[in-house]
């Protein structure tokens, strides 16, 4: 009986550390990691389900469906990793497709810019 009261408030206690809103992201992965193109610095970083991204999606002939994981929005390149001046104060991003501009980018992971 004990034992059971102690994993519930375990259980508890876990439960209340999750984080609500937003998307929970992975681990970040090191910058020298992303071999997609340079590291993105996106302004928000969002499930490709949330809804708030189906007008984008729409705008641009996406097809909701087809994109799965994290999106980043309104994005732009960083282009030298630890040089005075290149820092994103934002999200930075390792994404698989950035053809659209810095509107969003697809395919998105989180880049620690310091490893």
């Amino acid at each position: 009986m004990q034992f059971t009261l102690i994993t519930a408030l375990a259980l508890a206690s876990v439960a209340v550390a999750v984080p609500t809103g937003g998307p929970i992201l992975p681990p970040p992965i090191p910058a020298s990691q992303c071999n997609t193109g340079p590291v993105q610095c996106c302004n928000s970083v969002q499930d490709a389900k949330d809804p708030s991204l189906t007008s984008i999606f729409a705008l641009l002939g996406l097809n909701v469906g087809d994109i799965t994981g994290l999106v980043g929005a309104t994005c732009s390149p960083i282009s030298v990793i630890g040089v005075p001046g290149n820092s994103c104060s934002a999200q930075p991003v390792c994404c698989t497709n950035n053809t659209f501009n810095g509107i969003i980018a697809i395919g998105c992971t989180p880049v620690n810019i310091n490893l």
